[in-house]
C-alpha cells in the first residue's frame, strides 16, 4: 500500500513551494518548535513525484538551517546567558553548575552542535545553548554549517528514497531519533558521574 505525504503538507507546498522548506527549517533551528525535519522529508518525498527538485530542496534546507541556527545562537548569546545567570537557580542551575555547563561546551561544543542537528528537540535548542555558553561564533559556524549539510543531504535522500511510503519514513525517523537521544543521554550521564567522582579522586 502506498502512503503519500499528508494532505496538509501537500497543500502548503502547492501554495508556497520551496519557501515552506526554508522557513520551516529556519524557524525550527531558531528555537521555534516547528516540524522542520518533517517538512524537509515531505519536500524531498514530493520531489520524487516531480513536484519539486531534490537538489533545490536540499540547498534551501541547508540555507534555512544555517541561518536559523545563527539566529538561535545570537538569541542565546544576547538573552539566554542573562536569563541563566539571573533565573538559572529556578531551574537548578547554580553558579557551579553553570560553570560546568560552560566547561562542557568548551570541550564538547563542536560535537554537540553537529550531533544536535540530528536529534529532535535538541535541534530546537542546540544553537541557543551554544550561544548561551559563549562558544566562539567562528567555531560554531563551522560545525553548524557542516551539520546542516550532512543533515539536509541525509534526510533529503531518505525522504526521496522512501517517498512512496510516508508511514515508513515516520517509523524510520522516529526510531533513529529515539536511538540517538538514548545514546546522548547515556553519554551525558557518564560525564556527569565522572565529574561528581573526580574531586574524590584527588583526596
Amino acid at each position: 500500500m502506498i502512503t503519500l505525504v499528508p494532505a496538509w503538507l501537500t497543500d502548503l507546498f502547492a501554495r508556497y513551494g520551496y519557501f515552506v522548506v526554508f522557513f520551516g527549517v529556519l524557524l525550527e533551528n531558531a528555537g521555534v518548535p516547528v516540524p522542520g525535519e518533517t517538512i524537509l522529508l515531505a519536500g524531498a518525498a514530493l520531489s520524487r513525484f516531480g513536484h519539486l527538485s531534490l537538489p533545490v530542496v536540499v540547498v534551501v534546507a541547508i540555507a534555512g538551517a544555517i541561518l536559523g541556527d545563527n539566529i538561535g545562537f545570537w538569541i542565546g548569546r544576547r538573552g539566554g546567558r542573562v536569563f541563566l545567570e539571573r533565573r538559572g537557580r529556578l531551574l537548578g542551575l547554580t553558579p557551579a553548575r553553570l560553570a560546568q555547563f560552560d566547561a562542557f561546551f568548551a570541550r564538547h561544543g563542536a560535537k554537540t552542535v553537529f550531533i544536535a542537528r540530528f536529534v529532535t528537540g535538541l535541534r530546537v535548542v542546540g544553537a541557543i545553548l551554544a550561544g548561551a555558553s559563549h562558544m566562539p561564533w567562528g567555531r560554531f559556524l563551522l560545525f553548524n554549517a557542516s551539520g546542516a549539510v550532512a543533515w539536509a543531504v541525509t534526510f533529503g535522500t531518505i525522504g526521496y528514497l522512501l517517498g512512496y511510503s510516508w508511514e515508513t519514513i515516520e517509523q524510520w525517523i522516529g526510531h533513529l531519533g529515539l536511538a540517538l537521544l538514548v545514546v546522548i543521554a547515556a553519554a551525558a550521564l557518564v560525564m556527569f558521574l565522572r565529574s561528581r567522582t573526580r574531586p574524590a579522586d584527588h583526596t
